[in-house]
């Protein structure tokens, strides 16, 4: 069986969302109106949606009560 090859992040996933919105707004800035430009422009929208996503995930709001009697 193969092991899988770990790799350390050394950026948060909010950080490389963000950078990944970023430059490819940038690339979309640079086409003519179509559905390149469009296709691009939503993957950043998805990619800020998914960063919004983990903001809400990791928030403290979100923990499970510490006792099951509390429902």
């Amino acid at each position: 069986m193969k092991k899988r090859r770990r790799f350390k992040q050394t950026t948060s996933l909010k950080d490389r969302l963000a950078s990944f919105a970023k430059t490819t707004r940038e690339k979309a800035s640079l086409l003519r109106p179509g559905a390149e430009k469009d296709a691009l422009l939503e993957k950043a929208r998805q990619a800020d949606a998914a960063a919004h996503l983990d903001d809400w995930a990791s928030s403290p709001g979100l923990r499970s009560p510490k006792s099951g009697s509390e429902l």
